[in-house]
């Protein structure tokens, strides 16, 4: 049977809902795993500086796709480690701007992937921040300063937070130990909501982040639904589920003969905004009902 190799930068635990996800387009193009499919899994487990020797441990196995997974850092690493194997990544920043392809349309050697909508959506959090705390005028923004989209995503929040009449600190946290100085931080300036940038460390710590919005009481919004369902206030953003699923169609088609530099990057457009109704009653916020109403769910 042929063996996928499955890179990722987080941890297995919070992407149980992806890796189905990724299944699922694996068996929409002919492939199901233990029965026709083998996948290795490797996970960085949020340390970045893994990747590059997980992914030569899949090229000694000898895999026939590389799916690089979890955001750019692994989809460069894989990159960077061979021009031979046949990648997939998925990603929520633009593959040309990084350097990872040369053009969407006709992406050339071998890799190709899909993208969501992210960084984009920053200006569009900020909004959604202020329209359910109007009276909020200071925000916080958390920051990964070593990630990707981390220039860009500085200023789009700037632009979309001065064209409101707010003013915004940002205070960076590059690692899970820097949450808790970070929110120790945010408590000091007494900002008045928090937008958390997207960023792959991030996402596998949204539990995490989630239960420090809570624990000190600061509506807060980020773009994946596991961050409202642990409890944080809101998140909008580009269908992370629907990324993985497209790169599970390529790595099968890819897996049938179909070569990566004729399959153009695949960009999701789906956008969800998920809202967790116990923390907005808890935080003594009220809801537009045309908000509830444009909601892709509202959790209770």
């Amino acid at each position: 049977m042929p063996v996928v190799g499955f890179l990722n930068t987080a941890s297995q635990g919070p992407f149980a809902n992806l890796l189905q996800a990724f299944r699922g387009g694996l068996a929409e193009a002919g492939y199901v795993e233990g029965r026709n499919v083998l996948i290795e899994y490797r996970w960085a487990e949020g340390r970045h500086d893994r990747l590059p020797e997980l992914v030569a441990d899949l090229m000694r196995r000898r895999v026939s796709v590389i799916a690089a997974t979890g955001g750019s850092p692994a989809a460069l690493a894989a990159k960077a480690a061979t021009s031979a194997i046949p990648i997939v990544f998925q990603t929520g920043v633009d593959p040309v701007e990084i350097g990872l392809v040369p053009s969407l349309n006709r992406p050339g050697g071998n890799i190709t992937g899909a993208t969501m909508l992210s960084d984009e959506l920053g200006s569009k959090r900020v909004e959604l921040l202020h329209e359910l705390v109007p009276g909020a005028t200071l925000i916080g923004a958390l920051l990964n300063p070593t990630g990707a989209g981390a220039p860009r995503l500085t200023r789009d929040l700037l632009a979309a937070a001065n064209s409101l009449g707010l003013r915004v600190e940002i205070v960076k946290a590059g690692s899970d130990r820097e949450f808790e100085p970070a929110f120790a931080e945010f408590l000091r300036l007494r900002v008045g909501a928090l937008l958390i940038a997207g960023d792959p460390l991030f996402n596998g710590r949204s539990e995490q982040i989630a239960e420090l919005t809570v624990r000190h009481k600061i509506p807060s919004i980020y773009q994946f639904r596991e961050f409202a369902a642990a409890g944080g206030l809101m998140s909008y953003g580009g269908s992370i589920t629907d990324a993985y699923r497209q790169a599970g169609v390529y790595t099968g088609r890819i897996l049938s003969g179909d070569k990566p530099a004729d399959l153009p990057v695949q960009q999701s457009t789906k956008v969800e905004l998920f809202i967790n109704l116990k923390t907005a009653k808890a935080l003594g916020i009220t809801i537009p009902l045309p908000l509830l109403g444009r909601a892709d769910e509202v959790i209770e």
